[in-house]
């Protein structure tokens, strides 16, 4: 019996790639069967243009599987071809030190405000300007809601975090490396009071009542990567 279990634990050790790891920006059958599509294919830009619809600046870089946005190419958000309403998204991030970025959903320009969207912050949280409110930290609602910080769990920036996102009807959840951090309601006196306080106040239509968006990346000074952008609507 001892030598079965031996030869059966060296078989594992020689397999564990294959058995436990998915290789990047790749669908597994199940993701596929389960309707997740790729925003990002690993090797291009395809599939994402500038918010006035103009191609990919070279401020973004395709490297290694990764897209990124450089420190001081000033390359500008860039914005999914596609728009989405019910929606699960997820994506790898990796911030450099000091950084500020976020990825934002149910972009959209509005009649009075311009092009908005709901931000899901991406943020070194100790050592970024941008540090000092609760709902600018990582995995916020940005300026509008704070995520749980008792329970939040953040890979330093230089390292990976993969943030999730579902939102169905006006229910939203924001996750943070499988931990939901955050959950709200685009509806009722908590959320409109919570608007009310942010920058988003005089927008028109009332900010996030929107039905759809695109998916934006975005660029805000600071070196980031994103991998493994993938979406599923619901």
């Amino acid at each position: 019996m001892n030598k079965i279990l031996i030869s059966g634990l060296l078989v594992w050790m020689l397999f564990p790639s294959a058995a436990f790891s998915q290789k990047a920006n790749v669908l597994t059958t199940k993701e596929k069967k389960e309707g997740w599509v790729l925003l990002f294919d690993g090797k291009t830009t395809t599939g994402w243009t500038t918010t006035a619809g103009a191609p990919v600046p070279a401020g973004w870089e395709v490297k290694d599987g990764t897209i990124s946005a450089v420190k001081g190419k000033k390359g500008g958000d860039i914005v999914s071809a596609g728009e989405f309403g019910d929606f699960e998204l997820m994506a790898d991030f990796n911030i450099a030190p000091e950084g500020n970025s976020g990825i934002k959903y149910f972009f959209t320009k509005y009649e009075k405000g311009g092009n908005l969207g709901f931000e899901y912050q991406i943020l070194d949280d100790k050592l970024a300007e941008d540090n000092k409110k609760a709902n600018h930290l990582t995995g916020s609602f940005y300026d509008v809601m704070p995520p749980d910080e008792s329970v939040k769990k953040t890979n330093a920036p230089g390292k990976w975090n993969t943030m999730r996102v579902v939102a169905k009807g006006k229910k939203v959840e924001h996750w943070l490396n499988g931990i939901k951090i955050l959950e709200f309601t685009r509806s009722g006196k908590e959320y409109t009071d919570a608007v009310a306080l942010s920058k988003f106040n005089k927008s028109v239509p009332a900010f996030g009542t929107v039905a759809k968006g695109h998916i934006l990346l975005q660029e805000h000074g600071a070196d980031v990567s994103f991998k493994n952008i993938k979406i599923k609507e619901l």
